[in-house]
């Protein structure tokens, strides 16, 4: 797999030195597995004030911004590279699709990406409708800025390409890749106050675990997560054991 390459288009390109350079995303880009380009978009204003914004036509509070610096940006950047590459560009917006683990897969799977991270109240919607190839929301709540919701993509992005993680198998157990929350996890001490790990991990009989792991993924997501159970194909043995779980509920509500 080639390195992945990550454009950021932010007006607040200092907020993201600590987050890139540092743990698993800085280890990927010593490893060259991921290079980041930050790009401040200001430096496309078009007027001697470098205003990237302005009031909506129509009316109403706050302030818009401009579809000319973001769109010039996106265009030189594309200028820069050869006519075969493609990057998915990505809008940071609470008006955009939720962000799923599934998202962070389908983005894994691409060579080039650039974010655009808006400020104040919005997006001129002739970037959303010409400019961009996706609108991603990290979920139902306003942030200041974009730039923390790409943070966020690009962290769960860049630590499923091959070879980021020390452990390759590691992200195939993690919560929501399977369809389930991950099952619980322990480490030594066996015995700590009082409080042991189950006896079913320190056996060495891995069908058991594995059987353990399952069912606890299971539980877990039954648990706290119904709804994720709406479309996740279960088999005769997990529909047995979520109706064991139903009659214990139904039981200690009669109790």
């Amino acid at each position: 797999m080639s390195k992945l390459s990550i454009d950021i288009l932010t007006l607040f390109p200092e907020m993201f030195s600590g987050v890139l350079n540092s743990s698993i995303l800085g280890k990927a880009q010593e490893k060259q597995l991921v290079q980041f380009h930050l790009i401040n978009f200001r430096d496309y204003a078009t007027n001697k004030h470098k205003q990237v914004d302005d009031y909506p036509y129509g009316g109403g509070g706050g302030m818009v911004l401009k579809p000319e610096p973001l769109f010039y940006a996106v265009e030189d950047r594309l200028s820069q590279l050869p006519t075969h590459v493609k990057p998915r560009i990505l809008l940071m917006s609470p008006q955009g699709e939720r962000f799923t683990q599934q998202k962070a897969e389908e983005l894994a799977r691409e060579n080039h990406l650039i974010f655009i991270c808006g400020h104040y109240e919005g997006y001129d919607e002739r970037i959303r409708q010409y400019l961009v190839t996706d609108e991603i929301s990290i979920g139902d709540y306003v942030l200041t800025g974009g730039e923390l919701a790409a943070m966020v993509i690009i962290d769960s992005v860049v630590r499923l390409r091959e070879g980021v993680l020390g452990n390759q198998s590691s992200p195939k157990d993690d919560s929501f890749s399977t369809g389930l929350l991950e099952y619980p996890q322990y480490t030594r001490p066996a015995d700590f106050r009082g409080m042991k790990v189950p006896e079913v991990l320190l056996s060495g009989h891995h069908e058991r675990i594995k059987e353990w792991r399952r069912r606890q993924a299971l539980y877990r997501t039954w648990q706290r997560r119904p709804d994720l159970l709406k479309n996740y194909p279960l088999s005769d043995q997990e529909k047995a054991w979520i109706a064991e779980w139903e009659k214990q509920k139904e039981k200690q509500k009669k109790d």
